[in-house]
């Protein structure tokens, strides 16, 4: 979908948890058109990084996006996907001009400390300039802050980190397991997705269905317990359980006999296991 179809203003940055500090991006937005999230297609690859989990899968990231339409005017924010490839070589002043003239793109939003163009050289404020060259708008903000404790150990060695939400520091109250923390920075409960053709990979016995962990589309939190949580299949009917992540499976557990011993029968299944805090 191209911008210009309804004069779309795109939030600028790295999407990867949708955490409150892109829902603000895309708020702002939305208080000036129609509001876009420009993703890069491809960036690890191009740019060698290992390969890594995605803190939201990539099947859940409409639901989340949806849940944002009440911040954003009744309005949901829609994924904007370019290849990374095709602008890692480009100029600040070139990639605006691709924004305007090939996306159809009337304004952006970005926060202070945002970089793009070739090796990150353009910063906020050439951004605002180069926007002004095409007559589009730019919208800076300040970052969304962490006013969490732990904070302060999150990355110290990060010179991008000044005490703002972060993809980064959602990962890091994963690795730590305080569900509590990771809500707080995503301004929702996190949904960990887990699927398997025809339910081959899940077992399940009366109190419990269990699955390795070849079958997570997303991050897990650290092995451990996990109580007040939700079960819910293909985005429905949801059902209290415990979930025990160890080395190799998770494994979720219900006090009534599982109402789901069927999974093993026929599929394919989508499964979403929402974390309580």
């Amino acid at each position: 979908m191209a911008a210009t179809e309804t004069g779309g203003i795109v939030a600028l940055g790295k999407f990867d948890a949708l955490h409150i500090g892109h829902r603000e991006l895309a708020i702002q937005a939305s208080r000036v058109g129609a509001p876009f999230l420009l993703s890069f297609v491809g960036m690890a690859e191009v740019l060698g990084w290992e390969p890594r989990a995605p803190i939201v899968a990539s099947c859940d990231r409409k639901r989340v996006l949806s849940s944002w339409a009440s911040f954003c005017g009744n309005v949901t924010p829609v994924e904007l996907p370019i290849e990374f490839s095709t602008v890692r070589h480009l100029t600040p002043r070139q990639f605006v001009e691709k924004l305007y003239k090939e996306l159809g793109v009337r304004g952006v939003v970005a926060g202070e400390n945002y970089r793009f163009g070739y090796k990150a050289a353009g910063d906020s404020s050439e951004l605002v300039r180069r926007c002004e060259e095409f007559g589009m708008g730019a919208y800076i903000i300040k970052p969304v802050m962490d006013k969490n404790h732990y904070s302060r150990k999150t990355a110290p060695s990060n010179s991008k980190e000044r005490g703002q939400v972060s993809s980064t520091r959602v990962r890091y109250a994963l690795s730590i397991g305080d569900m509590k923390y990771v809500s707080e920075l995503l301004g929702r409960q996190h949904r960990l997705i887990l699927t398997a053709k025809d339910g081959e990979a899940f077992t399940s016995s009366k109190h419990r269905v269990s699955a390795p962990k070849s079958c997570l589309l997303n991050l897990p939190p650290k092995e451990g317990l996990y109580e007040n949580s939700l079960l819910l299949i293909d985005d429905e009917n949801p059902v209290s359980c415990r979930v025990v992540i160890d080395t190799t499976h998770i494994h979720l557990e219900f006090d009534e006999v599982d109402p789901y011993m069927h999974l093993t029968s026929r599929g394919p299944w989508k499964l979403g296991v929402e974390f309580g805090i």
